[in-house]
């Protein structure tokens, strides 16, 4: 299927490729010579809340950087059942691993809100790879944690109940915020797909963990009143 570009606005004023890339924890130790041999390989990618960015088994010839905006990447079954794979925050990228296996992409990625992504073609992200060995490890040790975080999905999925889930996506947003508030940034349809949930579920479960005195709800606000009390239930 065709890959999906969108065009930047021209009132949009087009971002400081060079300086985003050294502010990324994969890319702060190029040189400055490095960093700026990678800006023409570089493209900007908007989208609207809904756009699709690729369809599964389009061709991958590169990997993304998330600048800002929410993107999940998900599967869709042939009944039109979806699957939410990851989501995915400012600062994350995602399509290394297919890049270098020279394969299409296994999944679909779509933008859950308004955002901005810098494209990197493959040849260049190889090119620096030859030119800086430091370079390569931190790719790989990106390739690894995302395998790590993978395969402590599918154990979670697969031994973990509900309330277990949800306990510790709660807890693992709060270890991300550093605050006692935070926010479910998407709706509760795309958490609970990638918890592995219904819908109904994720919501059953947090009103258990409001009677519970554990949380208090307000919005998309999650108050966590008692942290000790999500991290017994995680760990049942």
């Amino acid at each position: 299927m065709r890959q999906i570009i969108f065009q930047v606005e021209a009132s949009m004023v087009p971002i400081d490729v060079s300086a985003f890339l050294s502010h990324q924890p994969l890319f702060q130790q190029l040189s400055p010579a490095q960093l700026q041999a990678l800006v023409p390989a570089t493209r900007e990618v908007r989208g609207l809340k809904g756009q699709v960015i690729f369809q599964r088994g389009d061709a991958c010839d590169g990997m993304y950087l998330l600048v800002y905006g929410k993107v999940k990447l998900a599967l869709s079954s042939n009944g039109g059942v979806e699957k939410v794979v990851e989501i995915l925050h400012p600062g994350q990228s995602f399509g290394e691993a297919v890049m270098f296996l020279g394969q299409p992409f296994p999944v679909m990625a779509q933008f859950i809100e308004d955002g901005l992504l810098l494209h990197v073609s493959s040849h260049a992200i190889r090119a620096a790879i030859v030119s800086d060995p430091g370079f390569a490890q931190r790719m790989l040790a990106g390739l690894a944690l995302r395998l790590h975080n993978l395969m402590r999905d599918v154990a979670r999925y697969s031994v973990e109940n509900a309330a277990q889930r949800v306990a510790g996506y709660l807890l693992q947003l709060q270890r991300q915020r550093g605050d006692s508030v935070v926010r479910l940034a998407v709706n509760k349809n795309v958490i609970a797909s990638r918890l592995n949930i219904t819908p109904e579920t994720f919501s059953r479960v947090l009103h258990g963990l409001v009677e519970q005195g554990a949380i208090a709800v307000r919005g998309r606000d999650i108050d966590i009143i008692d942290p000790l009390l999500l991290q017994q239930l995680e760990g049942q």
